[in-house]
């Protein structure tokens, strides 16, 4: 077993520079899929997940060649003849299902076993079933796999009854070969929409209005390879922003988007922290005697749900009463009973965490009960006062790139251990 030892009590100083948006290459990967050419993705986040997603796209076989001294990926999926995906690979990654959309526009046919990924409530994938039945591709779950296959694939008129981002940009890859025009209305908004319609266009795709709530699709007839740079991960850069302000330190957030964090710096201004915006970094400077807040996570542009935690930690210093009120996963308050053994006063009702700040954690064991949890776990570490050991760390390198490496040099007194 894995775990990270923290001793609390120091601030963060620095610099930190982040990586590739990992829900982002999570798409633009099985995108590749569509091109039957050879492509290569830069700017790409060393984690748990690339790495079950390249030996998934070599199971279809797909040649892969991980430049990790670059962070990039060559993909040439020109030898894969069929999308058929196992449930012993599949299981351990949400973002598999992508490939039945990158399989069904490409094969007109896919078999891929219902994902798996972390517990934070139900995820049903009804509105991505909705949009390939649409598109004139029969559906069928049998025994765990999802089935689907189409004699054509016709473009229409479809509309999320909710905001999917995962359906959203499924039924992007099903439809960028599909005949004639396809549009999504009620689309998912979020910024790694935007990079994978920009991936596909690169690949001679025409996608028009990703990042509006209206997605135009004129379906083409052939994809080539290409090049493209994955855009800087938001939620890495959050969470650092968020430990820069928890720790009441000095950290320069580098290779960053602003404008994909006005929801997280908006919060953190309103709490009393310095936040110093430039073209491609942001600075954060840590304050005493923060106010309470309330936060609601919302789609894309509102706070995002995978921040939701991290910031938890947060407001636990805040004076007064702060409510988190969670809109997206409804199981997403699981690292509560963890927060609690640390001394944090929070109370779970509903759909809402009522914090009461304020009040000092000290060092224990954790477990980090998902991905987002255990950067919330990290955070509280840091914090707290004394040794914290946070376990079940796997959760936090599916999506963090060098997480020790980079606190380390922000000061961070962190070693990974294995037991």
């Amino acid at each position: 077993m894995n775990k990270y030892i923290i001793q609390g009590g120091n601030k963060l100083n620095g610099e930190v520079n982040i990586s590739g948006f990992k829900n982002a290459i999570l798409a633009i990967i099985p995108a590749t899929l569509l091109a039957k050419d050879k492509c290569r993705i830069e700017n790409v986040p060393l984690i748990k997940d690339v790495y079950i997603l390249v030996e998934m796209m070599k199971e279809l076989g797909a040649e892969v060649y991980l430049d990790e001294k670059n962070n990039a990926i060559d993909i040439d999926t020109s030898m894969i003849v069929e999308c058929t995906a196992s449930y012993d690979i599949a299981k351990a990654l949400r973002a598999s299902y992508y490939l039945v959309g990158a399989g069904l526009g490409r094969f007109k046919e896919a078999h891929v076993a219902y994902p798996g990924g972390c517990d934070i409530g139900s995820r049903p994938i009804d509105q991505h079933i909705k949009g390939f039945e649409a598109l004139g591709s029969n559906v069928e779950i049998e025994h765990g796999i999802i089935n689907c296959k189409a004699d054509e694939l016709v473009g229409t008129k479809i509309y999320m009854d909710v905001i999917s981002v995962g359906a959203t940009i499924n039924v992007m890859l099903s439809a960028v070969m599909a005949k004639d025009k396809t549009i999504i209305e009620n689309a998912a908004k979020e910024p790694h929409i935007v990079d994978t319609a920009n991936f596909l266009n690169a690949m001679g795709a025409d996608v028009r209005g990703a990042g509006t709530d209206v997605i135009r699709i004129n379906g083409v007839d052939k994809l080539h390879g290409c090049t493209y740079s994955v855009i800087p991960d938001q939620i890495e850069a959050g969470t650092y922003i968020v430990a820069a302000a928890a720790t009441e330190g000095n950290v320069l957030v580098k290779n960053v988007i602003p404008k994909h964090l006005e929801s997280i710096t908006a919060k953190l201004k309103e709490l009393g922290v310095e936040i110093i915006e430039n073209d491609d970094s942001i600075r954060v400077i840590g304050k005493p005697n923060l106010k309470k807040v309330n936060i609601k996570t919302l789609p894309y542009p509102g706070f995002p749900t995978d921040l939701q935690q991290p910031i938890s930690v947060l407001l636990t210093k805040a004076e007064g009463i702060s409510v988190v009120t969670e809109s997206i996963f409804e199981g997403r308050f699981k690292y509560v009973d963890e927060l609690k053994r640390m001394g944090a006063n929070i109370k779970v009702d509903g759909r809402s965490a009522i914090i009461r700040g304020a009040t000092p954690l000290s060092g224990t064991k954790i477990m980090a009960t998902d991905l987002r949890a255990g950067a919330a776990c990290i955070i509280a570490g840091l914090i707290a006062d004394g040794e914290t050991e946070v376990y079940n760390i796997e959760h936090v390198e599916r999506g963090y790139e060098r997480i020790e490496e980079k606190l380390k040099g922000l000061g961070v007194d962190i070693k990974r251990v294995t037991e």
